[in-house]
């Protein structure tokens, strides 16, 4: 649409968003007063999903038009991390019909529904944009061309430059040259209900040809083929809006939306979202820390048990740890519905907690308590909030529900202690650190033999030891050993399944890995560390496709994860889909620079942040930010690992091997990955770099 800009409107003070038309359609008088007409006609739409149209002009011969500006991401880079929240669907989807529909009524009609044009703000409300301008973009294309040509221009023009239109979310009558009308938009909008579902597209090929092509003759796989929980309804609904043929389609909008309620009226409820903010340290000390995160994540952990909550994960509120800020100011940010507030203080073997739950709208408190008892009782505190926060937000219990929140890990409070200590270090992710976890989850196992969230720790801590730090068969045995005895102690923890799979992985036993991750997601399909660890698994083996999707559904679970993204970069890059490359790898620049600011020592994220810099052409800072991460640790293995990954991208050769070398003697010894990993394509014949690889 040309140039769009964030524009101040001096007569009425308000922010809008300013879209000056492209520069082809200035010269033509006629073709800009049709294009201006046509904006004029969607000025009249007046509807919350739709983005306003405030004013339709032109200054010094440059048309432009002023609309509402509109804060948040589009549906496309929501969906770059694969598919959409099934919380969240049922009411993006309506919300996308009622604005349609409202259109369809005074006989608009958009002609390129598409993830880029929507767009959803911080409280998931839709915003439908460009109504009416792609069907007329193409019109002004093929007004020079003849009856006889126009479908045949229409069709290639749209297949090049992907408007009027955008392939593969055109309806087949769209393809073969016809204007946009209600039944197009119905297509292209079940084109996009089934993205949002499964987070692919229905019709897809290697070449715009091959898509277009399966848009008018192939059928789309079936959705249950991909969901297998999907109602029948739902699947009946978005299979009429993608029926080839006019005629089956479902007749208007407002068909579809009476679908959508009757499919979504059992879960009609208005959705309760909580955020568990850190806990306040009352007795300042800085040695117990880990015990107040510790206990704030487990709380989170109780509470993510309650299915009917939709809870705000650890990496969301992490940012506002010991930040001067009220809960209420905290929530309104997040836009959470609740926000449960607290402190913890501890004297020897008495333990005082209080936890406040507020409603972020009003600020009043809805449910509060203190806990005055001895250390021994921390779980049973743990149970009781998140069971008050359950009545006090009148959400049903199931019989299982209760069963898993009144589990307790161990009857151990030493072990207990022990454990938190290790889980602090270890999200460290350095040697020293992952040793140090290692010991503490050990003295956790000693004290407690059944404490099988220990021995998962104890597992994890020697596999990354063992691919980092040091290759040595102890390592990987006690890797192996810890995590089958971690999923015999408690065959239905999500996480010992992906810590044995993790394991598995390492000793190269990939069935076994796979199934111990498939039966991980099962028990908590929000599981990052399952997504994460098959992802890396199939990224060794080389299955780069399945290893994106995975890294894909790893972001989706857990945001704020710089390393999915970059991987999913790689996977791309491999595969040769560079667009989906460099959206990888911008998202993990993004997540890098956030992360940054709340951790400026981290190493680590330095030297990925270099490897995302290449992938989008910035060779220049992508040399700076692998130097400086190698000041910062030089003789750490994985930072070394990475910054020869940088150098050999940026044909720095000798450099890269140097590093590698380096990192291979400080203990890196994942040797699979190396002889997978594309960064290492431009130095993989050089003769150092294979006789390195020989004496690995």
């Amino acid at each position: 649409m040309g140039a769009v800009y964030r524009a101040q409107d001096l007569s009425l003070g308000r922010e809008v968003a300013l879209k000056f038309l492209p520069p082809n359609t200035e010269a033509d008088a006629q073709a800009r007063n049709r294009l201006l007409k046509e904006a004029q006609t969607a000025s009249q739409l007046n509807h919350p999903s739709i983005a306003t149209i405030y004013e339709v002009n032109e200054s010094e011969g440059s048309p432009f038009i002023a609309m509402e500006l509109v804060m948040g991401a589009t549906l496309k880079q929501i969906l770059r991390h694969g598919a959409l929240d099934t919380r969240q669907f049922p009411d993006v989807a309506r919300q996308i019909a009622e604005g349609l529909q409202e259109a369809h009524r005074l006989g608009v009609f958009h002609g390129d529904i598409k993830p880029a044009n929507i767009m959803l703000d911080a409280r998931l409300h839709v915003k439908i944009l460009d109504f009416g301008l792609a069907t007329l973009a193409r019109r002004e294309r093929v007004a020079d061309g003849t009856e006889e040509t126009q479908d045949t221009i229409a069709t290639a023009t749209d297949v090049q430059n992907g408007a009027g239109g955008t392939i593969p979310y055109m309806s087949p009558e769209q393809l073969r040259g016809e204007h946009a009308n209600v039944q197009s938009d119905i297509f292209s909008f079940g084109v996009l209900l089934y993205e949002c579902l499964t987070g692919r597209l229905p019709f897809s090929g290697d070449t715009s040809i091959d898509v277009l092509h399966a848009i008018l003759r192939a059928p789309h796989p079936p959705l249950r083929s991909l969901l297998p929980e999907i109602s029948p309804e739902l699947e009946r609904l978005i299979d009429r809006c993608l029926a080839k043929s006019v005629e089956r389609r479902c007749a208007s909008m407002q068909e579809v939306l009476d679908a959508l309620h009757r499919i979504t009226a059992p879960a009609s409820q208005p959705e309760k979202s909580l955020a568990v903010l850190y806990f306040e340290n009352l007795s300042g000390a800085k040695e117990d820390e880990y015990f107040r995160d510790g206990m704030t994540e487990d709380v989170i952990t109780e509470v993510a048990k309650i299915k009917d909550l939709r809870l705000f994960p650890r990496s969301a509120v992490l940012a506002f740890r010991d930040k001067p800020l009220s809960a209420v100011q905290v929530g309104r940010q997040l836009q959470a519905g609740y926000v449960l507030e607290g402190s913890i203080r501890r004297v020897g073997s008495r333990l005082r907690i209080t936890a406040q739950l507020a409603e972020t709208s009003t600020g009043h408190s809805v449910w509060a308590e203190r806990y005055d008892r001895q250390l021994e009782d921390v779980f049973a505190i743990q149970d009781e909030i998140a069971q008050n926060i359950a009545g006090a937000l009148r959400v049903m219990l199931t019989e299982n529900e209760k069963r898993e929140i009144e589990k307790v890990p161990t009857n151990k409070v030493q072990a207990y202690d022990y454990y938190l200590r290790g889980r602090q270090s270890f999200n460290q992710m350095r040697r020293k650190g992952l040793e140090f976890a290692r010991q503490m989850f050990a003295r956790a196992v000693v004290i407690d033999p059944g404490y099988a969230r220990a021995y998962a720790g104890v597992g994890d801590c020697c596999s990354f030891l063992y691919m980092w730090c040091e290759a040595s068969d102890d390592n990987l045995q006690e890797a192996l050993s810890a995590s089958r005895r971690a999923v015999e102690l408690d065959p239905q923890s999500a996480e010992a399944h992906a810590s044995r799979g993790f394991a598995e992985s390492l000793n190269r036993n990939y069935q076994s890995a796979e199934q111990e991750f498939e039966i991980a997601l099962r028990l908590d399909p929000q599981l990052f560390d399952a997504y994460y660890f098959y992802g890396r698994s199939c990224f060794s083996e080389g299955h780069w496709e399945k290893a994106a999707g995975l890294f894909a559904q790893a972001s989706q679970a857990n945001p704020d994860d710089y390393q999915a993204p970059a991987l999913r970069g790689l996977c791309f890059r491999a595969l040769g889909r560079m667009k989906e490359a460099r959206e990888a790898f911008e998202d993990c620049l993004q997540t890098i620079e956030r992360h940054l600011q709340l951790y400026p020592d981290d190493a680590r994220a330095v030297s990925m942040a270099a490897g995302s810099l290449y992938g989008l052409g910035d060779h220049a800072r992508a040399l700076e930010w692998a130097d400086r991460a190698l000041s910062m640790a030089p003789e750490e293995a994985a930072i070394l690992y990475n910054v020869a990954c940088a150098y050999a991208l940026l044909n720095e050769t000798d450099k890269a091997i140097d590093c590698l070398e380096q990192a291979f003697r400080q203990g890196y010894s994942h040797k699979v990955w190396v002889e997978n990993d594309p960064d290492f394509s431009p130095i993989r014949d050089h003769p150092r770099f294979r006789a390195l690889l020989q004496s690995f």
